[in-house]
């Protein structure tokens, strides 16, 4: 993932469930985030044999995104006087599903309330299954969605997916991650469209994954739309316990059983591996000068940690990528850096964090080192503690020479 704060570290989950057709990161012009839409690209080709299908069609950026179904001006199914959902059992479960019986299923679980701009793919689709419409209970119009499709189960992706964001990056007022009876584990989210809440739009969400890979994503707004539309009540119109209902209902699953099966990719030539995160948070702990201590930590599973660190003048961010196969992106990211003799390349930068927080800055040491695995570390350190904070300080609590150094630990090699 990208360590810069222009864009949300829970982008990277575009590569899970939801996201495998997701675009790369938002464009920058530093070397953090050319960084990060490299990662996204190979994550992409890494985990598309994980993808069967039924998903492509919607891009839900971490915890914040966009619903890719047809546009306003689409044909979409056409209203239905029955508002039931299909009650094959699994056994008679038909080969397909259209639009029109994904809407019908949605608002048959729904609670009474008027309906409109219905839009829905069915199973056969290339782009997959997804249903979204605008629900009025009375209290005003809301926004829903439902996306479905497979992972692979119990892999990264399908723990990705059923994760709870990190608030130090993803401010939110709760989520829970919950193992059901029958196995599936489910995530209960409520936050906003925004983690930077430059607009109050709220944001709840159901994740629920199967032992058997099913997934189903529900998704809720207090707006009309997600995006680009006035609030039209002070909170999404569905309970978590409503969403849950609507998540664990059985006829998702047999949709999601109706996506066409697709042959699998197979391995793609080239792949880096990936270092754990763990491993890459214990290594920057440790590399820490005297006098700074380690507030808070986090990560992810893969490449990426984070440290919040204080030596006791306010606390401050200090974020690092450990990443493979970055040798083709050297000339885009290192075309005028200094050369070491031992031909390793190195580049500091300064300049400013999240542009819509006056204030932030952001300081960055950026190496790879010679040979042909294209062993990239860098670090940036930031003179506040999450990634939409106020400063907490002047400057960042790492000096760009203390940077730098640390980038060029021997310590690192141990994780190539």
């Amino acid at each position: 993932m990208p360590v810069d704060q222009h864009s949300d570290p829970f982008e990277d989950r575009l590569a899970a469930a939801l996201r495998d057709t997701g675009a790369g990161f938002d464009a920058d012009q530093n070397a953090l985030t050319a960084a990060g839409r490299t990662r996204g690209r190979r994550l992409r080709l890494r985990r598309r044999a994980a993808v069967a299908g039924g998903v492509a069609g919607i891009a839900m950026v971490g915890v914040g995104g966009v619903f890719l179904l047809p546009g306003d001006d689409a044909a979409g199914p056409q209203r239905s006087s029955t508002a039931s959902a299909p009650t094959a059992s699994p056994a008679q479960a038909p080969k397909s599903f259209s639009g029109d019986d994904l809407v019908r299923t949605l608002k048959g679980l729904l609670p009474e309330g008027r309906f409109s701009q219905e839009t829905a793919r069915g199973s056969k689709e290339r782009l997959g299954p997804a249903v979204r419409l605008v629900y009025d209970d009375g209290q005003g119009a809301a926004a829903i969605a439902v996306g479905l499709g497979r992972v692979e189960p119990g892999s990264e992706q399908a723990r990705e997916t059923t994760t709870c964001p990190d608030e130090v990056f993803v401010p939110h007022d709760a989520c829970t991650t919950s193992r059901l009876p029958d196995g599936s584990v489910l995530m209960l989210f409520q936050g906003y469209e925004y983690p930077d809440r430059r607009v109050d739009t709220k944001w709840w969400n159901a994740e629920l994954v199967t032992p058997q890979g099913q997934h189903v994503s529900v998704s809720e707004w207090n707006a009309p739309a997600q995006k680009d539309a006035e609030i039209s009540r002070e909170t999404p119109p569905l309970t978590p316990e409503q969403l849950k209902g609507i998540a664990t209902a059985g006829v998702w699953r047999q949709v999601v059983d109706a996506i066409p099966k697709r042959p699998k990719d197979g391995p793609v030539p080239g792949v880096p591996r990936q270092v754990s995160g763990q491993a890459v948070g214990e290594t920057l702990a440790g590399l820490l000068p005297d006098g700074v201590k380690v507030v808070s930590r986090g990560g992810q599973e893969s490449e990426y940690a984070y440290l919040v660190v204080d030596d006791g003048k306010g606390a401050s961010m200090v974020q690092v990528n450990v990443q493979h196969g970055m040798a083709d992106a050297a000339d885009q990211l290192y075309g005028s850096a200094e050369t070491l003799p031992d031909g390793t390349r190195v580049t500091t930068r300064q300049g400013t964090g999240d542009d819509r927080v006056p204030g932030v800055v952001m300081w960055t040491a950026d190496t790879l080192r010679p040979g042909t695995d294209g062993f990239r570390v860098v670090i940036g350190a930031f003179n506040n503690a999450s990634a939409h904070g106020e400063p907490t300080r002047d400057t960042p609590a790492l000096t760009l020479e203390q940077l730098r150094e640390i980038a060029l630990s021997p310590e690192w090699d141990k994780l190539r």
